[in-house]
């Protein structure tokens, strides 16, 4: 279509757009002279966000070393864990997000995508202290937002339900980890001190100090030693079953009844 007819013009200087430049909605001279409108009225946060970008770079490199136990070194750390390039390559590309820089954030997060398999876009918030432990195949969201010291395993999918420009994504509080393959779907408010099953799929807002498992995810509430230690250790292999809970409590149930009918 004609350029012309489609009466398209530059978001910075008004002029109408050439049919080559309308996909980046900025004619030659603004886009190449970078005099793009950016949101940098209040230089302060500017310098306050550059600063937070280096000390979530050391909460993160040293968070990925204390939490996986396969680290020998920081320089391998540094060099050969694709979550830290990931996660680093978000900081930036957020920055340019946040202060309204065309093309470029998109552009960095493709190619992180690239380079190590993640896929989180510009736009997601994400604390100090983020762990992407191997990250192969990890998806985070425009509106996701995350706090500090969360974990995710790989496959784990922050994603949206809706198509709406609105807040569609998670929102991950503080002290949480999320198992390898989980889906966590929509605009739910995950909790503090949360833990997310393996392959367990959240629909839902999950409560602080909670424990989910299963499809669609399910509350484990039970506050008994064994599942505070689950809680803090977080082992795979050994979260309860809550359907096999509740059979076993439903047996009892008919035990006790069939225990009454017999007297």
């Amino acid at each position: 279509m004609d350029c012309s007819k489609r009466n398209v013009s530059c978001a910075g200087c008004g002029a109408r757009l050439h049919d080559k430049e309308n996909m980046i909605n900025y004619c030659t001279n603004c886009f190449l002279g970078m005099d793009l409108h950016l949101n940098l009225e209040n230089r302060e946060d500017v310098f306050e966000d550059i600063e937070k970008i280096l000390q979530y770079f050391v909460s993160d490199v040293s968070g990925a070393f204390e939490k996986d136990p396969a680290a020998k070194s920081l320089v391998e750390v540094l060099t050969s864990y694709p979550g830290i390039q990931a996660v680093l390559l978000h900081r930036v590309a957020h920055f340019f997000w946040k202060i309204g820089l065309p093309f470029v954030p998109r552009y960095l997060s493709f190619v992180s995508r690239q380079l190590t398999g993640i896929d989180i876009h510009p736009g997601a918030t994400i604390g100090g202290n983020f762990f992407i432990d191997h990250g192969q195949g990890v998806v985070i969201g425009e509106t996701t937002e995350i706090g500090d010291n969360v974990t995710l395993y790989q496959g784990v999918t922050l994603g949206g339900t809706s198509l709406e420009n609105k807040k569609r994504h998670p929102t991950l509080k503080n002290n949480i980890i999320i198992g390898a393959g989980a889906k966590i779907l929509g605009p739910v408010v995950i909790g503090n001190n949360v833990r997310v099953g393996a392959n367990s799929v959240v629909v839902k807002d999950i409560p602080d100090n909670s424990v989910v498992v299963g499809i669609p995810g399910r509350i484990i509430s039970e506050t008994s030693d064994e599942i505070a230690r689950e809680i803090h250790d977080f082992a795979h292999g050994e979260l309860p079953d809550p359907i096999i809970k509740l059979i076993e409590r439903l047996e009892k149930r008919i035990d006790s009844l069939e225990e009454k009918l017999k007297n």
